[in-house]
């Protein structure tokens, strides 16, 4: 996965418009253990951002269900199994 530590908001959200379903749900998976990981040691605007920018993204792609479709990838039993 491409590492947007360095990218404008911008970019980012261009970024998120020509990637697969697959390559969405990925990043929000990680976005949401950066976050995670960062409230043990101080919270960040930027991952904060990245995440609500992320979130829109899947709610544009899949109108009126919300974070549904991302949930239901999460959740899925070959996702949990090591490839």
């Amino acid at each position: 996965m491409t590492d947007f530590a360095d990218v404008s908001e911008r970019e980012f959200a261009s970024a998120l418009e020509s990637m697969t379903d697959e390559e969405l749900f990925e990043l929000m998976a990680d976005l949401e253990m950066r976050s995670e990981a960062l409230k043990r040691a101080s919270p960040t605007d930027e991952v904060f951002a990245k995440i609500l920018l992320t979130e829109s993204a899947i709610e544009r792609r899949f109108p009126g269900q919300l974070l549904l479709p991302y949930k239901e990838w999460k959740n899925r039993p070959d996702r949990l199994t090591p490839q």
